[in-house]
């Protein structure tokens, strides 16, 4: 309830408003480009190539909101982007002129979009031309060059336009234009499997229990992302006073906000990037050995590929939180930078034991973090699959759509307050 009273705040503000609208019209937009198909497919030969596909097939179509199994100009979806950026993000650690990029402020983050833009449309067309060739070829009307060569061309146009699309709603709109594309089509996708769930239930396939017991976890499964996303663990510090000229500063208490999922969703989707490689090249051999080979045993669907797709999940998903936040946090800065103003988590000598300190906790809360993530991941997928229900939202889906809804309702209610505060000159 609290949430809708503080979107009817919001849309008082007339601002803020006009921020609301615009971003739905651009959402709108989305969801209307999702709707349009790509020229020179026969449909019929599409749906019956993507009857009962699962796995990779599954994923792209909820993150593309279902534009992917439609092939729609919007396929391909905003994925590329993301891989982009992520990228971009490792190679400013290991590329010092791109390090010194993201430390030069404004003019160097524009820099580094740039990159990414760039980065996107190249991956995209490649992605493109994988897709044409390795999957969607045979329902093709004409498979002569011209025709392949305007599929690859109006998909990779497609993610183009979306990137476009989600820096207007930066720029213009409220909340982050990509996760909301992302958020728009994984909600988007729902009825239809919620509907097949209910066609599953009326041909009494799956029982009402089974759909009761499916809910209930999806609860818990939702409070427990908000509770794990918004946990963090508090380190007291105290600023000693010193005297400067004729002031004192200083005495002061605060904390460092020490977040028990510091890497996000992130680990998730690397782990996806490197299990669904060999899922994607088994498109492109399914009769050979190795795709026979990767059915059987690294696939979701096969056996005993499931429990194997499972425990490599959980193992690179683990490494990827450790990664990340090793990335992402560093505790000799903070150490460095509390020391320089005075300051000393309570308790602990400043310095390297300060340092050894943080390194220690965070240690400890990355570790619930990163069994977090392995579980949100792969306990949707078990319970559908042992339940015969068609609900294939998985933990990145989840993820994704709770944290999203969560970050857009901090922008609102932070651009509220900085509305409603009267600061000193007024």
């Amino acid at each position: 309830m609290e949430m809708f009273r503080t979107l009817a705040k919001a849309w008082k503000k007339q601002d803020i408003r006009h921020k609301m609208i615009f971003t739905l019209l651009m959402m709108i937009v989305y969801r209307l480009g999702a709707n349009i198909p790509v020229p020179g497919i026969n449909r019929e030969v599409l749906s019956k190539l993507f009857d009962g596909g699962g796995g990779i097939f599954e994923l792209f179509n909820l993150f593309s909101g279902g534009a992917f199994s439609q092939m729609t100009i919007f396929a391909l979806s905003i994925t590329p982007y993301i891989t982009a950026s992520i990228i971009l993000q490792l190679l400013t650690i290991a590329i010092p002129k791109l390090e010194t990029l993201a430390k030069e402020g404004g003019e160097g983050q524009k820099k580094i979009a740039q990159y990414t833009r760039y980065l996107t449309v190249v991956l995209s067309l490649v992605q493109a031309i994988g897709i044409t060739y390795g999957i969607v070829k045979p329902s093709l009307n004409d498979t002569g060059k011209l025709s392949i060569a305007l599929v690859v061309v109006v998909l990779t146009a497609g993610t183009a336009f979306l990137m476009w699309l989600g820096e207007q709603i930066n720029q213009y709109g409220i909340g982050n234009g990509i996760s909301l594309l992302i958020f728009a089509g994984i909600i988007a996708r729902m009825p239809t499997l919620l509907q097949g769930s209910m066609v599953k239930y009326e041909a009494g396939e799956v029982d009402a229990v089974s759909i009761a017991l499916f809910v209930l976890f999806a609860v818990v499964i939702i409070v427990g992302i908000i509770m794990i996303q918004e946990g963090q663990r508090r380190v007291p510090v105290q600023y000693a006073k010193r005297v400067v000229g004729r002031k004192m500063y200083g005495g002061q208490s605060s904390h460092i906000p020490m977040k028990v999922n510091q890497a996000g969703v992130i680990p998730v989707i690397f782990s996806m990037a490197f299990l669904q490689t060999p899922l994607t090249f088994m498109h492109f051999w399914p009769n050979s050995a190795f795709g026979q080979w990767v059915a059987k045993w690294m696939s979701p669907s096969g056996s005993p590929g499931v429990w194997v797709y499972a425990i490599a999940d959980v193992l690179l998903i683990l490494f990827f939180t450790y990664f990340y936040t090793a990335v992402s946090f560093n505790p000799l800065e903070i150490a460095q930078n509390m020391k320089a103003n005075g300051g000393f988590v309570t308790g602990i000598r400043p310095g390297k034991t300060t340092v050894e300190y943080l390194n220690r906790v965070m240690t400890r809360i990355t570790f619930v973090g990163a069994v977090f993530l392995a579980a949100i991941s792969i306990l949707p997928t078990i319970l559908s699959q042992s339940m015969g229900l068609s609900i294939h939202f998985g933990g990145t889906s989840l993820l994704i759509a709770v944290g999203v809804a969560l970050d857009t309702m901090k922008q609102i209610e932070n651009q509220m307050l900085m509305r409603d505060y009267q600061g000193f000159l007024r």
